[in-house]
């Protein structure tokens, strides 16, 4: 094959040929470096790119879950801060009832004490219906189970709840429960001391499901990170590798369109034999 044609500039097409590869691979490098990824679309790698979209995918369906177990976690607190409030109010009112069954007192003592006792058990209601968060109660009588997903197939964590309301299945006594004599305070005391021992463990085990909770969206939160760092890890591009290879890759683009032009200037060479 004849080097020196005015027919067809093989050198010619060579050079072309390199300058398009070089400005594909800079503009693929470009690609990576303005998108932070090794691996942007199924085209650049699909076995890659599916398995990144996965954990992505996976990752994204955990956000559910977080935001179910904070609700869960958010309910619980205010369950166990209102037992616990509970809790010191029934203290209260057993000591109250325990100075109620002295039998020195008068009537007019044992009166303010009863009355005493009438003003924390309505303050115990009231705490029981303001324990509410999000439409959620634990301590009201009658109260459904707290349910929160544990997981991105839909499992679920249940809590039961633990009513403390008044005359209920823990706090023994009546709303209306009262004494005027001491063999009165006496009965109420023990029903009182009852109700302490019955509340304690229903708030024991609400901080129990708390702490459950809060474990478990600790390692629902690692393990969503874990998932991100994965996916990333998969397709992310190396910005200090890329960075050099746009540098090299600008180089040699430019010597690919010098080359071109050198290639191109053959055949007025050679027509410059015949002046």
């Amino acid at each position: 094959m004849s080097t020196n044609s005015i027919n067809s500039n093989y050198a010619s097409v060579i050079a072309l040929q390199g300058l398009d590869q070089a400005s594909a691979d800079l503009n693929g490098v470009q690609a990576k470096v303005s998108t932070g990824l090794d691996v942007g679309a199924a085209s650049d790698n699909a076995s890659v790119w599916g398995i990144a979209q996965d954990q992505r995918n996976a990752s994204t369906a955990l956000d559910s879950v977080k935001l179910s177990l904070q609700r869960s976690q958010s309910t619980l607190d205010v369950a166990v801060s209102g037992g616990q409030t509970i809790s010191d109010l029934l203290n209260q009112i057993r000591t109250k009832t325990l100075s109620g069954t002295d039998t020195s007192l008068s009537s007019a003592d044992r009166s303010v004490l009863n009355n005493d006792v009438q003003s924390l058990i309505k303050q115990i209601t009231t705490v029981v219906n303001s324990a509410d968060f999000n439409g959620a109660n634990l301590i009201k009588a009658g109260a459904t189970p707290l349910a929160a997903l544990t997981d991105a197939n839909a499992s679920i964590y249940t809590v039961q709840p633990q009513s403390l309301s008044v005359g209920g299945t823990n706090i023994l006594f009546s709303a209306g429960a009262s004494f005027a004599t001491a063999t009165q305070a006496q009965a109420l005391l023990t029903s009182v001391t009852a109700s302490i021992a019955n509340v304690n463990t229903a708030v024991s085990s609400l901080g129990a499901s708390s702490n459950s909770v809060t474990s478990h969206l600790n390692f629902v939160t690692q393990f969503q990170n874990t998932l991100t760092a994965s996916s990333g890890g998969l397709v992310d591009a190396d910005i200090a590798k890329e960075s050099a290879a746009l540098t090299a890759l600008q180089v040699k683009q430019s010597l690919a369109a010098q080359t071109l032009s050198i290639t191109n200037s053959a055949p007025d060479i050679l027509i410059g034999l015949f002046r």
